[in-house]
């Protein structure tokens, strides 16, 4: 049987005694529906797998003890930093939970020309805290013990002039293939379009920046789908898939 998973924001050490916090409380009681004495793996993001045991479970408090930490090592020799292109609601959700089960390193949501969202103050600080809380879902469900960043909202025009490797941005009207390819130093930065995809300005600045469109086939796939397949296609090319 599967077991189940806690990502805990905190140093861990054998032997210690942690209380959880109200939303991880309730995840284990309710959605879990872990009891006293079950094992669970805690981990902070550090690489480390930690055993567990429910010491309490209750309305009132869930309690765990860290048990012995286990080393692994769950990242892809590829690494690669995702520019996405800023999509609506369970479209954005979902790319930024597959991107994170496909092995991505670091996640920048990119504000284009075209995106339908407009996040700006409190209401962009509520969205980053959203896909940071997927990012660790993931990473519990995936198995990964170390958790891929998630940069800061910004432009397209801010974040094509900083990256590094090799640099490709997703474009049905390319003619350039993925196959065709060689990543610089084992690195891979990653440009994927929102809905209505990059006007011709934009595919100008990402060029000028060094990157190179590339097409996905015959067919014109959805932003979601562009972005996830693009991962896949190069865990299988050059990662460890």
């Amino acid at each position: 049987m599967r077991q189940s998973r806690l990502y805990l924001p905190l140093p861990l050490q054998p032997g210690q005694m942690v209380t959880l916090d109200d939303a991880s409380a309730h995840y284990l009681r309710t959605v879990l529906r872990l009891k006293h004495d079950d094992a669970i793996t805690v981990f902070n993001g550090q690489g480390i797998d930690y055993g567990g045991m429910l010491l309490e479970v209750s309305r009132k408090q869930v309690r765990i003890a860290i048990g012995i930490p286990v080393e692994r090592n769950l990242e892809s020799p590829l690494l690669v930093n995702l520019g996405l292109g800023i999509a609506r609601g369970d479209r954005m959700d979902l790319a930024v939970q597959k991107a994170v089960e496909l092995g991505v390193q670091t996640i920048t949501p990119i504000f284009t020309e075209r995106c339908v969202v407009q996040l700006k103050g409190e209401k962009q600080q509520q969205r980053v805290e959203h896909w940071r809380k997927i990012i660790q879902h993931a990473c519990e469900q995936c198995g990964r013990n170390r958790l891929p960043e998630l940069a800061d909202a910004q432009p397209l025009t801010g974040w094509v002039e900083h990256q590094p490797g090799l640099k490709i941005f997703l474009d049905p009207h390319a003619e350039n293939r993925l196959n065709a390819l060689t990543p610089i130093h084992q690195t891979v930065s990653l440009l994927s379009g929102p809905e209505g995809g990059f006007t011709d300005q934009e595919r100008c600045y990402a060029k000028a920046a060094g990157f190179i469109p590339v097409r996905l086939g015959a067919r014109v796939l959805r932003a979601e789908t562009a972005a996830l397949a693009a991962l896949a296609a190069v865990q299988t090319l050059w990662g460890d898939f």
